[in-house]
């Protein structure tokens, strides 16, 4: 895929970025202040099933097949892009965020198979603090407590994106969003007939006093700022989860 000089400069800039997310995530308290969060992340997003590879070449070995859109809502599938190479050939390869087992993987795709894209959002969850902040353009924009995984189904720590924003019917348990992520238990290996999949959700029909750790893994956020995080947040933003 022939690409501007515009969108190379993005892709650089976003995958700066991923780099400075790890590094403030990983800064030990007391240490000097990380750089501040980039402005864009680079995206990728599928035009139709494709499979990704451990290495950027089809005779590599598959590191799993990636559905066109997702599961629920059939929205196109995005992932994040963490680097790029270009082969003997010439062909640019994609290193992206996977959804599913083992967490926080990652494979190589064509880019000649994507729409690749930024986003200006960035989310971090802090277990410690029991909070959610988010990121547009490189600033902090909301700032939200949170309900997070008890000792014996811990919230899962690692880089994911979300997968899917699945509204939800007044009724639904953790209403009125959920922000399906890439991110899976370690402690269930399914919940509720699903994946064990991890998501930021309401509180709404299931509970829980942000600021606890209650829940089975998952997120769980006032109705207020759950609206907001579905009204602002789609496919492909990058999670970060810290301890």
């Amino acid at each position: 895929m022939q690409r501007s000089t515009t969108q190379r400069l993005r892709l650089a800039g976003g995958l700066a970025a991923m780099v400075l997310l790890a590094g403030a995530a990983a800064a030990p308290a007391g240490a000097s202040p990380a750089p501040p969060v980039r402005a864009t992340q680079p995206v990728a997003v599928l035009n139709h099933d494709t499979e990704a590879f451990t290495k950027p070449s089809r005779s590599s070995g598959s590191a799993g097949e990636v559905n066109e859109v997702r599961p629920i809502t059939g929205e196109r599938t995005v992932l994040p892009v963490v680097a790029e190479t270009t082969d003997t050939q010439g062909a640019l390869w994609l290193d992206v965020l996977l959804p599913g087992r083992p967490n926080s993987h990652t494979g190589w795709i064509e880019a000649s198979i994507v729409t690749l894209t930024v986003t200006d959002w960035q989310v971090f969850v802090h277990l410690s603090t029991r909070q959610v902040v988010v990121y547009s353009g490189g600033h902090v924009v909301r700032t939200f407590l949170a309900v997070v995984g008890k000792p014996s189904t811990p919230t899962p720590t690692g880089h994911f994106f979300v997968e899917e924003t699945v509204p939800l019917g007044p009724q639904g348990s953790g209403a009125p969003f959920a922000l399906a992520l890439s991110a899976r238990s370690n402690a269930l290996a399914e919940f509720d007939g699903g994946p064990g999949q991890v998501a930021l959700h309401g509180i709404a029909n299931i509970g829980g006093t942000p600021g606890t750790a209650v829940s089975h893994g998952c997120v769980r956020l006032d109705t207020a700022d759950t609206t907001w995080l579905g009204d602002h947040i789609s496919s492909g933003v990058p999670v970060t989860i810290t301890p």
